[in-house]
């Protein structure tokens, strides 16, 4: 039976500095036991590095890790109950499959008949069992990562740290590979903390994202509220696409907003933090295009129509500025060159940056 702190992971005002350099401020977080966390964010926000500081790979500035109720700050990697699949998944060529993933066991001495039988057991739970006895090289690319994952796994890790483990791999096959180390983390109950620039990746497989910028936390929660209930421009843009347009707010009571946009007044069914200039966020399936005039949408002219099978994007220019739209509405074609109207699910919009 575990403790209700092993496997959980905390920062208390852990600081990172290289020089003048400030690669991450002050970050206070606490991770679940049993939880898959990813730091998401653009190259340079702080992510990898806050990753290697709960590997030990870096030590921190200032401030206390805390992993499993016990204090690390000072513990190097040897020590610490975490183990680490990294992007390049850096298995020794020479070895076989089943020697790869044994390698961390010898290290830590154990009979070379006990790992190899460890070893085996853990090919058997990433789905490669009946490989130990082949070279890396014979093996696919979603193969030597699962190989990877394996060897980190059978050193029974308190986390399991994960960096941008799919990015060598295709778009389908990063796909496939996902959902297995994300059942493969779910039935092992391990603490896992992944980190990607991709945020389709990041949706797909996590409880909680930690979205970074500029070395700090942005915004935390569910794939969902990021989604849905933004707090900036900055996650709208970067969780799914987003139509970001300037507004001004003149009203709000909790539930309800009146806004000028492009020169009209607006009553929308959600809330804001405040009164002034803002950005309204419509999600480009939030659009609503129409051949046909409504007393209250706005004009635009159709730039661009992609017709992509299930669904139909498309461009649209007006004086909301240039709007990305996707449509599933398959009967009567809006056609490129077409004057719409254009109107939103408003239950669905936001405004931000107020």
């Amino acid at each position: 039976m575990t403790t209700p702190t092993e496997g959980s992971v905390v920062f208390k005002n852990v600081v990172k500095k290289y020089g003048n350099v400030t690669a991450l401020k002050p970050l206070n977080l606490s991770i679940e036991p049993g939880k898959l966390v990813t730091l998401l964010g653009p190259s340079g926000c702080g992510k990898t590095t806050t990753l290697r500081l709960i590997a030990g790979l870096e030590a921190a500035t200032s401030g206390n890790i805390i992993i499993g109720g016990e204090d690390v700050t000072h513990l190097s990697a040897t020590y610490r109950k975490v183990s680490m699949v990294f992007q390049s998944y850096a298995l020794f060529p020479h070895m076989t499959v089943v020697e790869n993933v044994a390698y961390g066991l010898t290290v830590k001495k154990m009979p070379k008949n006990e790992a190899h039988q460890k070893a085996e057991q853990g090919l058997e739970l990433v789905g490669l069992k009946g490989f130990g006895a082949r070279l890396p090289s014979e093996l696919s690319g979603g193969q030597q990562q699962r190989v990877a994952v394996a060897r980190a796994i059978v050193l029974e890790p308190e986390v399991l740290l994960l960096d941008e483990p799919l990015s060598n791999l295709d778009a389908k096959l990063r796909r496939h590979v996902r959902e297995e180390i994300r059942q493969i983390q779910q039935n092992l109950g391990l603490t896992a903390v992944y980190v990607t620039h991709d945020q389709e990746e990041a949706m797909a497989v996590s409880d909680t994202i930690i979205v970074m910028k500029d070395a700090e936390i942005a915004q935390i929660g569910t794939p969902r509220d990021l989604y849905e209930k933004p707090n900036s421009s900055f996650i709208a843009d970067f969780i799914g696409d987003a139509n970001l347009i300037d507004c001004d707010v003149t009203h709000t009571d909790g539930n309800q907003s009146d806004i000028v946009v492009a020169g009209t007044k607006l009553s929308l069914k959600t809330p804001a933090n405040g009164t002034g200039a803002g950005k309204l966020v419509i999600r480009p399936h939030q659009v609503i295009l129409s051949n046909e005039k409504t007393e209250t949408g706005f004009e635009g002219h159709v730039t661009y129509a992609a017709y992509l099978g299930n669904m139909t994007q498309y461009t649209v220019d007006g004086p909301l500025g240039q709007l990305f739209v996707i449509s599933n509405v398959s009967e009567s074609p809006i056609k490129m060159g077409d004057t719409v109207s254009i109107n939103f699910k408003d239950n669905d919009i936001r405004l931000v940056d107020i």
